[in-house]
């Protein structure tokens, strides 16, 4: 599977712990900036999710959503959480899943009133039909409590910046003039909405459960614990969905794979150019954008410095530890294999040569899962055991 994971975020503690619950395999992800991520993985799959939590309201859930985003390269990103129904229809522990996000608080101040100026954000067409599917297949439902059933429903998702707990208010029926073929109602997925539409339009799908109603009886049904229960609902819902997402998007090629490293240790385009030529004209290069020389043809072959080899290894290694590829035992194993191969290095005798080969290959052996590592260790082994 792809190494992109899918980003999980949530506003509340209980919205988090109820995913949260979804994942195995958790680690601790700590942005430069101090916002902390917990990276672990999903079901039988074993996609890689990235949850974090970013709190109430659209502005920083926007500021967060776009530190996620650039931190982590997701394949998609969702928004899981509770919100207020506002249809009849819709009860208590439904799930909801925005076919559009309505950022409602939009608007032009004028003589004769307030007018709407709305603004509003669609579901992608693959998240939609995958969405789709989970609900008539009813799969998603494994795993919740035998008196549980909640029904999911596809519809726009009005996002703003107030709680809305009344069916009255100059608010309620300003959400209904405006934007009433809205399901729910909250206060952060346009927020999130806006920073994947400027993340190169990522996939981005709302899942909210229904805890209240919007109609001044919040206290009660949160009273009542609906707020956790619908925070669950919505969870395994969304789980099942970025299982689903991760994989069908990586399938169809629709993940952007970043620039890779060569075992030299220079970086690869990460985009292929093609081209064709008619009649006596002929394609010489073709390229993106180019830095530095340019060398046509095979580069001839450097040998491998240990030293500086060992030390690509140990940047590697904690960049895989920070993206959740390594667990902490994996990784403290590891630094403890790369400071015996160092010394080994330094003693530069026979007895240590042959050492560092046997220490290279047991720490291959605890990094064998990340590509990147195995094969870096592959070329440095190589080396050593010509040394040895």
């Amino acid at each position: 599977m792809n190494s992109s994971p899918v980003v999980i975020l949530t506003a509340l503690n209980l919205e988090y712990e109820a995913v949260r619950k979804q994942l195995t395999d958790l680690r601790i992800h700590r942005h430069a900036k101090g916002t902390r991520f917990e990276v672990g993985r999903l079901g039988r799959s074993g996609c890689r999710v990235a949850l974090g939590l970013v709190g109430k309201g659209n502005h920083p859930a926007a500021v967060l959503a776009e530190r996620a985003m650039a931190e982590f390269s997701p394949a998609a990103v969702l928004f899981v959480g509770v919100a207020g129904g506002l249809w009849p229809s819709i009860q208590l522990g439904d799930v909801v899943v925005a076919s559009q996000v309505y950022a409602y608080h939009g608007g032009t101040s004028e003589n004769n009133g307030l007018k709407a100026r709305p603004k509003a954000w669609e579901i992608s067409h693959g998240a939609a039909q995958i969405a789709h599917h989970l609900i008539r297949s009813g799969e998603w439902k494994h795993g919740l409590p035998p008196d549980a059933a909640p029904r999911v429903h596809f519809g726009p998702i009005a996002a703003g910046e107030i709680v809305q707990d009344s069916a009255i208010s100059e608010q309620a029926r300003w959400v209904r003039q405006h934007y009433n073929d809205a399901l729910a109602i909250e206060m952060e997925a346009a927020g999130v909405a806006q920073a994947a539409h400027l993340n190169q339009a990522l996939p981005v799908v709302v899942v909210r459960g229904i805890s209240d109603r919007a109609d001044g009886s919040k206290t009660t049904t949160d009273g009542r614990n609906w707020q956790p229960r619908a925070a669950a609902h919505a969870a395994a819902f969304a789980a099942a969905l970025a299982q689903e997402l991760a994989q069908e998007l990586v399938a169809d090629g629709a993940v952007d794979h970043p620039a890779t490293a060569d075992t030299s240790g220079r970086t690869q385009m990460g985009v292929t150019n093609s081209n064709s030529a008619s009649g006596n004209a002929r394609v010489g290069v073709q390229a993106g954008q180019v830095y530095g020389n340019i060398t046509v043809g095979a580069e001839p072959e450097r040998p491998i410095d240990l030293a500086a080899g060992i030390a690509d290894i140990r940047s590697l290694l904690k960049q895989a530890h920070r993206d959740g590829q390594l667990d902490e035992a994996t990784y403290a194993a590891a630094e403890t294999e790369l400071d015996v191969a160092s010394e080994c290095l330094r003693e530069d005798t026979t007895q240590s040569r042959n050492t560092l080969v046997v220490t290279l290959k047991r720490l291959r052996g605890l990094v064998f899962d990340v590509a990147e590592l195995a094969t870096r260790l592959a070329a440095i082994i190589a080396v050593a055991k010509g040394l040895s």
